[in-house]
């Protein structure tokens, strides 16, 4: 697949996350662990490579292949107290876990596994969704030579330097393209019209305290 990519002087990867749910096959749940509610099974990262002219699949570049633990059972009788105490202690301990150990390591994983595995003069433009608008994300493609990364924002972050935010930073930029889009109905809404309004304009992404580089991270934000 590496030869093929190199046939192109860009190429869009395409990166989400596959949860495979065995929860109904007696036979497969050994092994395996929990997912979403209540399922069970494995969990499945792919990165999917893109021509981006015409949208055509290249192939698969990357996939990541994993399971979770099986979660420890709750005490029957904990009170509402001992719920919040139990549940603070376990955000304190998930933080000290290096970020390699993480699950949203898959991200940066991406990241580095196919900058090294694709030809030098190909440049990769990964494509993530809400889940990879990760600082580490951003401090990965400031680190590598052919990468660039388009994510789906998640977070309000800050603006290096000012007191300003990324939304109402953007929301201040005039609209470049607007057009209207009909949305279908559906079991939540009604049919109805929506208008899409295009802003864009590059920041710099504050870099939070626990990176030794502080400089900050350079984005183009629509």
């Amino acid at each position: 697949m590496a030869e093929t990519v190199a046939e192109y002087d860009v190429v869009l990867c395409i990166g989400d996350t596959t949860f495979l749910d065995y929860g109904s096959i007696v036979a497969k749940k050994e092994g395996y662990g929990p997912i979403g509610k209540g399922g069970n099974g494995l969990i499945l990262h792919s990165a999917l490579a893109i021509e981006p002219e015409k949208g055509e699949s290249i192939g698969l570049l990357w996939q990541k292949l994993w399971n979770r633990e099986p979660k420890q059972k709750l005490p029957k009788d904990e009170t509402p107290v001992q719920k919040k105490r139990r549940q603070a202690a376990a955000r304190k301990e998930a933080r000290k876990r290096p970020f390699e150990e993480k699950e949203s390591y898959r991200w940066v994983e991406a990241l580095t596994t196919v900058e090294n595995l694709v030809s030098q003069h190909t440049r990769v433009i990964h494509v993530f969704d809400r889940e990879g608008d990760i600082t580490e994300v951003f401090d990965k493609v400031r680190q590598v030579q052919h990468t660039g990364v388009i994510v789906r924002a998640a977070h309000n972050r800050g603006l290096d330097f000012e007191s300003e935010r990324l939304w109402s930073k953007l929301e201040a930029q005039p609209s470049s393209f607007e057009q209207e889009i009909e949305l279908p109905q559906t079991s939540k809404r009604s049919a109805r019209k929506a208008k899409l309004s295009v802003r864009f304009c590059p920041v710099n992404l504050r870099t939070p305290y626990r990176f030794d580089n502080r400089d900050p991270l350079p984005d183009f934000s629509c």
